[in-house]
């Protein structure tokens, strides 16, 4: 007979196994942030959880497009202080942006990541400045909306701000977990980060 204990160790490593298959098959990395999850949430719950708020983070993506919304998931994770989750969609956004308009966003991801410990206002300088600095005068409203939403300032007022509120609450708990867990950034939360000619050419441009 199988003890409890032992049923409990054999579903968490199952959770953990599946999540870590779904990033590995969606991203091409096993993302740390899914071991944290299934110890934060219980691994049942880290399963259901996920999944569904990675259905709608999806569904926003096909909406919003890469550039917005890894620009909108990296704001909310610079607010919230999360070094894991600024890195990794930073280095998503830089991607996006690369392979569309075929030049390098201006901050990088560590630039990125630095802006975490300054304060709000400061961040949104920042963030504007180098939004219109890349030519991507249409995101500095998305942008604003996503600080006000994520320091609730601000309620939801269009489709589109339903959107971003759902990934203030989605990233306001992996930022959370990650933050608790300690881990160190891996890679980038994206299908681009499969595309290696991409990455080269990006870590090229960024250290020549």
């Amino acid at each position: 007979m199988v003890s409890q204990a032992t049923s409990s160790t054999l579903v968490w490593r199952a959770a953990v196994a599946f999540l870590e298959w779904f990033t590995k098959f969606r991203w091409g990395y096993k993302a740390r942030l899914m071991a944290s999850s299934a110890a934060h949430f219980g691994p049942i719950k880290a399963v259901l959880w996920l999944s569904w708020n990675i259905a709608r983070y999806e569904r926003t993506r096909a909406r919003f497009g890469p550039v917005r919304t890894h620009l909108i998931c990296t704001t909310i994770s610079i607010i919230n202080g999360c070094e894991y989750c600024t890195y990794g969609h930073g280095y998503a956004l830089e991607l996006a942006y690369l392979r569309r308009y075929e030049r390098l966003f201006p901050l990088s991801e560590a630039q990125l990541v630095e802006l975490r410990h300054e304060p709000p206002a400061m961040i949104r300088h920042r963030l504007v400045e180098a939004v219109l600095a890349a030519e991507l005068h249409n995101e500095v409203h998305y942008l604003e909306r996503t600080i006000s939403l994520t320091l609730g300032d601000a309620r939801p007022t269009d489709r589109d701000e339903v959107y971003i509120a759902h990934l203030v609450r989605m990233f306001r708990v992996l930022n959370g977990v990650a933050i608790d867990s300690g881990i160190e950034p891996d890679e980038s939360p994206t299908p681009m980060n499969k595309d290696h000619l991409l990455r080269r050419r990006y870590d090229g441009m960024r250290s020549g």
